[in-house]
């Protein structure tokens, strides 16, 4: 994402945008969405939930933004429902980090 950040904002925030605009078209009022925990600032302590925000990638920052769309838009619907679910890298390293 540090690469291409212009395609990280575009796609992950722009597909964001669209898929809720058709949730609430078609009366879909619940989401899942799959964040991460690169919106957390970095840190040497274990991290739980109550550690600052902050991000050091746009990948991390499209994250972050992509929470506050969905729960703004929850404040201003109160028929859609919306989890957030921060994963810590379920996939583990990709190869490229060696």
């Amino acid at each position: 994402s540090v690469a291409k950040p212009l395609f990280y904002y575009e796609n992950n925030i722009n597909g964001t945008l669209n898929i809720l605009k058709s949730m609430l078209k078609h009366g879909c009022n619940a989401m899942v969405f799959s964040s991460s925990a690169t919106v957390y600032k970095p840190c040497e302590d274990p991290i739980d939930e109550e550690k600052p925000l902050g991000c050091t990638n746009p990948y991390g920052w499209t994250k972050f933004m992509i929470e506050e769309i969905l729960m703004d838009a929850a404040k201003a619907n109160s028929q859609l429902k919306i989890a957030l679910l921060r994963y810590f890298n379920p996939v583990g390293a990709h190869p490229s980090g060696r």
